[in-house]
């Protein structure tokens, strides 16, 4: 069995590497044998990621500051692993930008009568165009290989729910105020369009490549009590995810234990999307 988990010798792009979920990624990768190709545009975060990471695992992955709306710079970073003789076997397209949770409230006022444009274009270029330039930049790494290469899109449980914008609401405020944050209108765009453009790529390949998509829950981040009480009563398990409970179901859609697993979309959210 153990076999069928391990990514020994094979290399993969993880995109926003060094976000939350992103040094979780890597961290599974290079614990069944593997090797992250950590991309970020945040470039301080990324060397602190490589530190972490030598500093656990002894091991020094290869880290871009990159932007993934960039194919250009996306060019550059394939040829600087091609001059290594590294092939990508797999991508984890999980670069995103996300208004935050934390013991204020949401971060982001983001309502859909006055988005800003700006930020609307920002926010799929990271999630959507970017991820798809990713997988155009490395395809034909994606097809070399012996075994099959793999896509991996990061949606999320509200790729496939609406959010409950009852979650974010401030007290203080009207509950009709037009101040009331909420979760915008990206997010779930983004999230629900990375479960179709892995479905795509699920039959472009013609087998040579699986893709699915990985839709998981929220996690527990510094949220305030109140938060974690309330979006804890949506979840049947009780309670939002801890930062560790995805290792499993990524090393399992990377490796060949998924190897008849194609433009599937896993849920992983305790539950929630059952409701």
């Amino acid at each position: 069995m153990d076999s069928l988990f391990n990514l020994h010798k094979r290399y993969f792009v993880v995109t926003g590497a060094s976000g939350l979920l992103g040094r979780q990624h890597c961290s599974a990768i290079i614990e069944y044998s593997g090797i992250p190709i950590a991309i970020d545009i945040n470039n301080d975060a990324l060397i602190s990621l490589q530190n972490y990471l030598k500093s656990i695992y002894n091991v020094d992955i290869p880290i871009f500051n990159c932007s993934i709306t960039d194919i250009d710079q996306l060019s550059i970073v394939k040829k600087q692993l091609e001059k290594e003789d590294i092939k990508i076997s797999g991508i984890i397209n999980n670069a995103a930008i996300n208004p935050t949770v934390n013991s204020s409230g949401l971060s982001n006022l983001g309502r859909m009568e006055d988005y800003d444009l700006k930020q609307w274009d920002l926010e799929l270029d990271v999630g959507l165009k970017g991820s798809y330039l990713v997988v155009r930049v490395f395809s034909d790494h994606l097809t070399s290989h012996l075994h099959n290469g793999v896509i991996l899109n990061i949606s999320s449980d509200l790729g496939l729910i609406a959010p409950d914008q009852r979650l974010y609401m401030d007290k203080s405020l009207d509950p009709n105020s037009k101040l009331q944050p909420v979760k915008p209108i990206t997010y779930s765009v983004i999230k629900t369009g990375l479960i179709g453009m892995s479905r795509y790529f699920s039959t472009y390949f013609k087998g040579s490549v699986r893709s699915n998509t990985l839709c998981p829950g929220g996690v527990e981040n510094n949220q305030g009590e109140e938060f974690k009480e309330k979006i804890s009563k949506l979840i049947p398990l009780g309670r939002m995810a801890q930062i560790n409970e995805y290792k499993g179901a990524i090393i399992f859609l990377l490796s060949d234990a998924s190897s008849y697993m194609n433009g599937a979309c896993i849920a992983i959210d305790g539950g929630r999307t059952v409701w």
